[in-house]
């Protein structure tokens, strides 16, 4: 059985989580706390020198960064694809989950947030501005390019889910933890509202991992308020 080295807050490690619920794939998830740093310990550093979340193991072969462990299983099992669709649509696809792993999600993680604080003196008004700004700014993007390809729907690929969907959701949880105001992206809304009602989202979410504290904030899962707040 596939092994999934996971944070349940952490948005690479929901990306992974979504992909692997959406292939149908078993797999244990091994808890890895990130605000008691276990992601540096010896032994995990073994598993991920880079000492991030999530780390796939199949077998004897480790995997990390969740685009590559996304593209992994996506080639382990061939249905359904997750860059459906012609050549077209396989490069959007990927642009946009590119376009969040890479320009956005790096400026923003734990790790950057930390050595704002700790190397540059960072208050947590400065963090939160330095999030807001990064945030916005790149979904303001993200946003543009799904309307002027011109195919959202349920999913940034119309009917069909792929990585955009499994890279978009994750972020959009973390906007709407951080208070982020989201008026601005009407098209990134609508494929959360639907995303999240699905089984294997509701599977993969923050909030439905063994262990995500009693009282955690609800924002996804199957008791998300802003979904109540919709009908």
């Amino acid at each position: 059985m596939l092994k999934l080295y996971s944070y349940f807050r952490s948005s690479t490690s929901y990306r992974a989580r979504i992909a692997l619920n959406l292939k149908g794939m078993e797999y244990e998830t091994v808890p890895v706390n990130l605000l008691k740093d276990e992601q540096r310990s010896e032994d995990y550093l073994k598993i991920n020198p880079m000492g991030g979340v999530p780390a796939l193991i199949d077998g004897d072969f480790v995997l990390s960064q969740s685009l590559a462990i996304i593209n992994y299983i996506d080639n382990m099992k061939s249905e359904p694809s997750l860059a459906p669709g012609d050549y077209k649509d396989q490069a959007f696809v990927r642009q946009i989950a590119l376009s969040i792993a890479e320009d956005i999600h790096p400026l923003i993680n734990l790790k950057t947030q930390k050595y704002l604080s700790d190397h540059l003196g960072a208050d947590e008004a400065a963090k939160k501005e330095w999030y807001i700004h990064w945030t916005t700014t790149g979904m303001a993007a993200v946003e543009k390019m799904i309307a002027g390809y011109g195919k959202a729907g349920n999913f940034v690929l119309g009917n069909k889910v792929s990585v955009a969907d499994i890279c978009l959701i994750p972020n959009m949880y973390s906007m709407r933890r951080f208070g982020v105001p989201l008026d601005a992206y009407p098209l990134c809304c609508a494929i959360e509202r639907h995303c999240i009602t699905l089984p294997e989202f509701i599977k993969a979410a923050p909030e439905t991992q063994a262990e995500a504290p009693e009282d955690l904030e609800q924002i996804h899962g199957p008791n998300a308020p802003f979904l109540k707040q919709a009908a």
